[in-house]
């Protein structure tokens, strides 16, 4: 698999993401670790159908480590961003928990064969200035928490690092995410039973945005994250990552539950143009490609 062919995959994750949203105000009234079950169950249940095809001894072939490490960066991520929403549900957390992509550039730099420039740093900023726009833009629905705040570093801090870390395991085939997607699945139910009370999906509509959540945005989409994150251009999915805000937004627009704003506008200007500040080829590339050439 090229690097360009594994980029264009990871990001479909992006685009994945863009439907969270919208998807999860159909689930409503379901609480987040129910929904979070749910969703990886049908998630970890497509990962089986689709690891059949290579058999499913190739799972037995991973370490336990690859599994716990997978399981606490999917389970982790989430049970940090509930509980930081459920503690302070505003803007400002949700911005806090929206530095992962910014996180994930800078940590690229420390990986083993990657170079990071100055034009990833500055796009990565850029695309957040949009990003934050989005963000802050919804308002918020309770007061700021201390202890809310460093909950979404926290989870931002385990996303990157858990993609990040992903490059670092590339040799471990993409069908062990769905282990690690039954594996949070059951964590969640564990967790669900131990701080929420149950509600069930509401008709056609709630059980239709929980199979489509199951199978796309907390499904499919980890498992095209993670080739993504192992082959593909790690500082150029870090920035185009905050383009999940804006689509996600312009979703609930189309949906008419969002109204369209020039802030919008001006996100998307931001973000598109951080993105392609990170994917201009640098200088030094170009030199060395008309060299090779010669």
């Amino acid at each position: 698999m090229t690097r360009a062919k594994a980029t264009a995959i990871g990001f479909t994750a992006v685009l994945m993401w863009a439907l969270l949203a919208l998807l999860t105000i159909g689930s409503a009234p379901v609480p987040p670790f129910l929904l979070n079950a749910l969703c990886f169950a049908i998630g970890g249940t497509l990962g089986l159908i689709w690891t059949a095809r290579r058999g499913l001894s190739v799972l037995r072939t991973v370490s336990w480590k690859v599994y716990a490490f997978g399981t606490l960066g999917l389970f982790g991520y989430h049970f940090l961003y509930f509980t930081a929403f459920r503690i302070a549900p505003t803007a400002e957390t949700g911005l806090i928990a929206y530095l992962w992509p910014l996180f994930i550039v800078l940590f690229s730099g420390l990986l083993p064969g990657e170079k990071l420039a100055a034009q990833h740093i500055i796009g990565a900023l850029v695309a957040f200035g949009g990003a934050a726009l989005i963000v802050l833009g919804r308002g918020s629905e309770g007061e700021v928490s201390a202890l809310g705040l460093v909950l979404a570093f926290a989870c931002a801090l385990t996303w990157a690092a858990y993609s990040v870390l992903s490059r670092r395991l590339g040799d471990v085939p993409t069908e062990s995410v769905t282990v690690f997607c039954l594996a949070t699945a059951a964590l969640s139910l564990i967790a669900h039973l131990a701080l929420e009370q149950t509600i069930w999906p509401q008709g056609v509509l709630g059980w239709g945005a929980v199979l489509v959540l199951g199978l796309g945005p907390v499904g499919a989409a980890f498992f095209t994250w993670d080739m993504g994150m192992k082959k593909g251009d790690i500082q150029i999915l870090g920035v185009a990552s905050y383009a999940a805000p804006l689509l996600s937004t312009l979703a609930l627009v189309l949906a008419g539950i969002t109204a369209p704003s020039y802030m919008i506008l001006l996100a998307a200007v931001l973000i598109a143009g951080g993105a392609a500040m990170a994917a201009r080829p640098r200088k030094q590339d170009g030199a060395r490609s008309t060299d090779s050439a010669g």
